[in-house]
């Protein structure tokens, strides 16, 4: 990551990156909060909800997991991860393929339903319509995952689905990556994590594929146990929320016309190679803090980045972070800071009256990008991007010595004498080796 807090200063800016694109990526909350007012009792947290999908198509009578067919692995395993279930887990499976025998496709590839409905779990009633699957149909990944997010239903906190499958959608449109791609457009933080029991490539990217879009993950399942594991791992993660769902933005390619934001997350979509523009008040003896990640839900050429600038109202460029790759990754993220003292003309961490009375700076924070798509991948919708923003209290320039240095005839001098100094340091222990040469 290359960022500054000016073109020329870098350090501040990646430890500010670092702060609060780790506070946002890795606990999911706002760089700024509210403290509860006092005797306020908190909201209650909402209890994790999962939704496992599970394949049973035809092809699951398929054995090759341990000599074992697909589907009875699938149905161990999840009696195993039923009886384990937390208490506090909201838990409901829905099948594909499951109940139509028959040749007819489009009758086929509507069948999808759910057999157990999200909710406190009934752990008796869970295992026995587990049980009673049979491998018979199609598998109709798109529409199964639309239903599943009917099933979780909307709410704050993150919502889970678990595919459990061992092929590729056979029922195609609606397409099972942009069925993805769909439901995370639509904000309601949704995470769709995958498990393939099959190891064809083409099954493998669009299970991959389905999890980018989303923010889940792919495992290639090769044992028993390690599907196991796996699907009682994102069990117990589902426990991992936002205390704070991003807020919806839609940022323009003009500041005049930009959303203006206050302290907090934000989320919304840019397209390939777009500038997204956003407004921020900045108050004077303020500092802006800002991070932005940038999700990559789909396959992209080589060789991309991404720019988080801060501008004037007038386009001046004030700070700028940047970040670049050139492989496959899950997300590209970077950061900035500025304050008010950064400007000429306001004032210091410690406002005097008359600064006080100085007006709001409006600070234009820009998102670029320089992704392309590979051959063959959909431009629409944009891609996933998250923003943080927060307002602090700036820290005062730092002065002294470090700074003196920098400063005209200062610095000339300084290095001139450090030049004279070395210079004769320098001839002195050339003429010592020289003596002591001759001596020997």
């Amino acid at each position: 990551m290359n960022t500054g807090r000016r073109p020329k200063t870098r350090l501040g800016s990646l430890l500010a990156a670092l702060a609060i694109t780790g506070a946002s990526l890795l606990l999911g909350l706002p760089a700024h909060a509210d403290e509860p007012s006092a005797g306020a009792s908190p909201a209650p947290k909402e209890a994790p909800k999962v939704d496992l999908i599970l394949d049973v198509s035809g092809s699951m009578n398929t054995a090759d997991i341990q000599g074992k067919s697909r589907i009875s692995v699938a149905q161990n395993s999840l009696n195993e991860v039923i009886d384990a279930l937390p208490a506090e887990t909201e838990f409901g499976i829905r099948t594909l393929g499951a109940t139509y025998p028959g040749n007819d496709k489009n009758i086929g590839c509507q069948d999808t339903k759910q057999l157990f409905p999200v909710g406190k779990t009934n752990k008796v009633e869970a295992k026995t319509a587990v049980a009673t699957l049979r491998p018979t149909g199609w598998t109709p990944m798109g529409l199964a995952l639309r239903g599943a997010a009917q099933d979780l239903g909307k709410g704050d906190a993150t919502r889970r689905i678990v595919l459990i499958t061992d092929g590729e959608d056979t029922c195609t449109p609606p397409d099972p990556c942009d069925v993805a791609r769909e439901l995370a457009s639509q904000g309601i933080h949704l995470v769709v994590d995958t498990l393939g029991l099959a190891h064809d490539d083409k099954t493998r990217q669009q299970l991959l594929c389905i999890a980018n879009a989303t923010g889940g993950t792919y495992t290639d399942v090769r044992t028993p146990q390690q599907l196991t594991d796996k699907v009682k791992q994102l069990v117990d993660r589902s426990n991992d929320t936002y205390t704070v769902t991003p807020s919806k933005t839609a940022g323009t390619d003009k500041c005049e016309s930009a959303p203006v934001l206050t302290p907090g997350v934000y989320s919304d979509r840019e397209k390939f190679s777009e500038h997204r523009v956003y407004k921020v008040p900045v108050k004077s003896g303020q500092e802006l803090r800002a991070s932005v990640s940038v999700g990559l839900d789909r396959a992209v050429a080589r060789d991309y980045g991404v720019l988080l600038q801060a501008t004037s109202a007038a386009g001046q460029e004030l700070v700028r972070g940047t970040d670049a790759g050139s492989a496959r990754a899950d997300v590209i993220s970077t950061g900035l800071r500025w304050s008010t003292n950064d400007s000429k003309g306001y004032v210091t961490a410690s406002p005097t009256a008359s600064a006080k009375d100085k007006p709001d700076t409006t600070v234009c924070l820009v998102v670029s990008n320089s992704l392309a798509p590979q051959s063959g991948v959909q431009a629409d919708p944009g891609m996933p991007l998250e923003l943080t923003v927060d307002l602090a209290s700036a820290s005062p320039a730092p002065e002294g010595a470090a700074m003196g240095l920098g400063r005209g005839w200062i610095l000339l001098l300084t290095l001139t004498l450090a030049g004279l100094v070395l210079g004769l340091l320098a001839g002195w222990i050339a003429r010592w080796r020289i003596a002591v040469w001759r001596e020997n």
